[in-house]
């Protein structure tokens, strides 16, 4: 089970993708994951052929729970059966507890199914949805219709009536509530162990944004580029120079370190509609021309919002940005994302007065702020990185 992120402490299975032979290649989707956030796509980053599955569907484990194992390409898996021969992959091990699904119990328990008489056709025997369904209507057609129960006697006491199933809001209220509980958790972590500071910056948006105008032109509403893609490249970028910004603080035997990262893969902060946020990462930002990003934002937000997120964007995140102006915030003062060392955030553009040149005039400005680990760096540092961003931003064609 891998760790998508430092708010996770375990994940539920909900989908196997792959079956005991199947040969998997690098990045491969394998599995699918739900966690107090979104149902994450798991990625495979091994390439070899499927030996064994060793969580059922539906299973709750604990983040680096092993859950499958796979052969070297070109060895002979040790238990996987042959494809052909799927009869070897449905029953369930000898003197293992019988697996069910949670979706397959609960329609079990609605249809009056017993599950003892289901033969799981899942990964190792797993009672799916589909096995109850089945046995359900197998059932009807061969076994008469029960009489219907008596009345009860008088003075008898009636049984007690079923709970209702939960509706889909109840189930929207605790997942929220799952979703702040994990959040508070993180960010309390952060606030505990990560020394905050904190700087601000007043950028003058004007010439970017006349830049920003002349490349949209012509362009359909649809893939016009907008003002938070050139703040992410610009971020980016400034991780270049300042690779103290780009990384995490870790604790391993040697003792606390920075180790920066390999890339710069930015987080970006997503409000979810049915509250909580999510910060999942755009990989490669610095090397991607603003068209391929624009398209990779909207992208982000559309299958973060519909809960459908791949494990490496919920676990790569190097920096995060953070941009509330769409909310008509002026300024924001993010919490550091443990294991990351920075949070840059980015407030509404409006026009303000300035002074340019000794003289007064009106501009468009947005307020920059940065948040930092001291222990990986300093104020000095952190102002020259913010004097980055706002330099890119002055010359957009750099970006």
């Amino acid at each position: 089970m891998p760790a998508l992120g430092a708010d996770m402490d375990e994940g539920r299975l909900d989908e196997w993708r792959i079956q005991p032979g199947d040969t998997v290649t690098r990045g491969q989707i394998v599995a699918v994951v739900e966690t107090t956030k979104a149902a994450v796509e798991i990625e495979c980053w091994h390439e070899g052929v499927v030996n064994e599955l060793l969580v059922p569907v539906g299973e709750t484990v604990a983040v680096g729970t092993p859950l499958a194992t796979l052969a070297e390409p070109g060895d002979q898996p040790g238990s996987a059966a042959p494809k052909a021969a799927p009869a070897a992959v449905a029953g369930a091990p000898v003197g293992h507890r019988q697996w069910v699904s949670p979706a397959a119990r609960r329609t079990a328990a609605a249809l009056g199914v017993d599950l003892k008489s289901v033969t799981g056709t899942g990964p190792q025997g797993a009672v799916t949805l589909h096995d109850v369904e089945h046995a359900a209507a197998t059932a009807h057609h061969e076994a008469p219709t029960p009489p219907p129960p008596p009345p009860p006697a008088d003075g008898a006491p009636e049984s007690a009536p079923k709970s209702a199933p939960r509706s889909a809001a109840e189930k929207a209220r605790e997942r929220g509530a799952a979703m702040r509980a994990s959040i508070a958790a993180a960010m309390s972590r952060s606030k505990r162990e990560i020394p905050h500071y904190y700087l601000a910056d007043e950028i003058i948006l004007d010439t970017a944004l006349a830049w920003l105008t002349e490349q949209n032109t012509g362009r359909p509403i649809t893939e016009r580029i907008l003002p938070a893609v050139l703040q992410l490249k610009a971020v980016a970028l400034a991780t270049v120079r300042f690779s103290e910004f780009n990384g995490f603080w870790r604790s391993d035997h040697s003792g606390e370190h920075f180790e920066p990262a390999n890339g710069t893969h930015v987080g970006v902060a997503i409000s979810l509609r049915g509250g909580g946020l999510v910060a999942p990462a755009i990989h490669d930002v610095a090397e991607k021309p603003l068209a391929e990003l624009m398209e990779d934002l909207t992208d982000l937000v559309a299958r973060a919002r519909a809960g459908s997120l791949r494990s490496s964007e919920m676990s790569d995140p190097t920096i995060t940005v953070t941009n509330l102006g769409a909310n008509g915030v002026d300024s924001v003062f993010g919490v550091i994302y443990p294991q990351q060392v920075a949070i840059v955030g980015f407030g509404k553009p409006a026009q303000r007065v300035v002074v340019v040149d000794g003289g007064i005039r009106v501009a468009t400005t947005v307020h920059s702020t940065l948040a930092a680990d001291h222990r990986a760096s300093d104020g000095a540092r952190g102002a020259l990185f913010l004097a980055e961003i706002n330099r890119l931003l002055q010359q957009p064609q750099e970006l």
